[in-house]
C-alpha cells in the first residue's frame, strides 16, 4: 500500500511538472510571439521556460532520487550519479535561462538585476551552485572521510529544500512581474484578469502545487532511505524478495547490522 502511495504521488508530481513547463511555453507563445535566439523579446521569452524547467521540475526529480526504493538496495554509487547528473542538468538549463534574459536586456540597454525577483533569483541559483559543487566535492568523490560527509548531511538537505523553495518564490514573483510589464499599457489592466493573467496565475498556482507535493513526499518519513543503525518505529524496510526484487514491509524496531556503505 505504501509502494503504491508512492508511486501514485511520482505519476502526480510527473504530470505536474509537465503541465508546469507546457503552460509556461504556451503563455510565452500564445500571449509574447514565441522563441528567437537573437537578442529580441523572443530570446526572453526562454528565461521563464527554461528556470520552470530547470530550476522547479528538474530540481525537484533530483531532490526525489533517494526516495525511490529501488536506490535503498546494492550499491549507493550509481544514484548518487543520477542526482547529481540531474542537478547538472538542472545547472546547465539555468545558465541558458541567464544568458537569455541578460542578452536581451544588455542588446535593450535594459538595467539588469534591479527587481527583487532578480535579486531573489540570482541569490538561488549562487546557492544553487555551491550547493552542487559542495555536494559533489564531498558526496561523490571517494576522498570525503564518513565523518565529514555525516557532519554535512544535515546542511546539504536542509540548503537542498530551501533552494527549491526559493526557486518558487523566484518563479511567483516573476510571474507577477511579467504580467504587470506586459499589462500596464494594455487595453484590459492586470486588475481586469484578461485570460493571459487567468493563464499565467493558473501557471503559478500549478508550479505551487508542484512544490508542496515534492515536499510531502520528501517529509513522509516511510518514504525516506533507511540509515544504517538502529532504525525509527514506524518506517518501512526494504528487503529483497524472491529472485532479488526489493519489496516494502513494516516492522517492529530493529538494528540493522549492514556493511559500511560504498562511496
Amino acid at each position: 500500500m505504501a509502494v503504491g502511495r508512492f508511486y501514485l504521488s511520482v505519476l502526480a508530481l510527473s504530470s505536474l511538472g509537465s503541465m508546469c513547463i507546457l503552460f509556461t511555453i504556451y503563455w510565452m507563445w500564445n500571449w509574447h510571439g514565441g522563441f528567437a535566439w537573437d537578442g529580441s523579446i523572443h530570446m526572453f521569452n526562454y528565461h521563464p521556460v527554461l528556470m520552470v524547467a530547470g530550476m522547479v521540475v528538474v530540481y525537484g526529480a533530483a531532490s526525489l532520487v533517494y526516495r525511490l526504493p529501488q536506490s535503498w538496495v546494492g550499491p549507493k554509487l550509481p544514484w548518487k550519479i543520477t542526482h547529481a547528473s540531474l542537478h547538472l542538468m538542472t545547472f546547465i538549463l539555468t545558465v541558458l535561462g541567464l544568458v537569455a534574459v541578460f542578452r536581451y536586456h544588455n542588446d535593450n540597454h535594459i538595467a539588469n538585476l534591479y527587481s527583487l525577483h532578480s535579486w531573489l533569483g540570482i541569490t538561488t541559483v549562487v546557492i544553487f551552485a555551491c550547493q552542487w559543487f559542495l555536494g559533489f566535492a564531498v558526496f561523490l568523490l571517494p576522498w570525503a572521510s564518513m565523518w565529514l560527509r555525516s557532519l554535512l548531511k544535515p546542511v546539504h538537505v536542509f540548503f537542498g529544500a530551501s533552494i527549491l523553495s526559493l526557486a518558487i518564490a523566484s518563479v511567483i514573483s516573476g510571474i507577477n512581474e511579467k504580467l504587470f510589464f506586459s499589462l500596464k499599457n494594455a487595453t484590459k489592466p492586470y486588475s481586469s484578469l484578461p485570460g493571459e493573467a487567468v493563464f499565467a496565475n493558473s501557471t503559478g498556482m500549478l508550479v505551487v502545487v508542484f512544490w508542496l507535493l515534492v515536499l510531502y513526499i520528501l517529509q513522509a518519513s516511510s518514504w525516506k532511505r533507511p540509515e544504517v543503525g538502529i532504525t525509527t518505529e514506524g518506517q518501512l524496510l526494504l528487503q529483497l524478495g524472491p529472485g532479488s526484487q526489493p519489496f516494502l514491509v513494516t516492522y517492529m524496531p530493529v538494528t540493522l547490522r549492514q556493511p559500511n556503505e560504498p562511496w
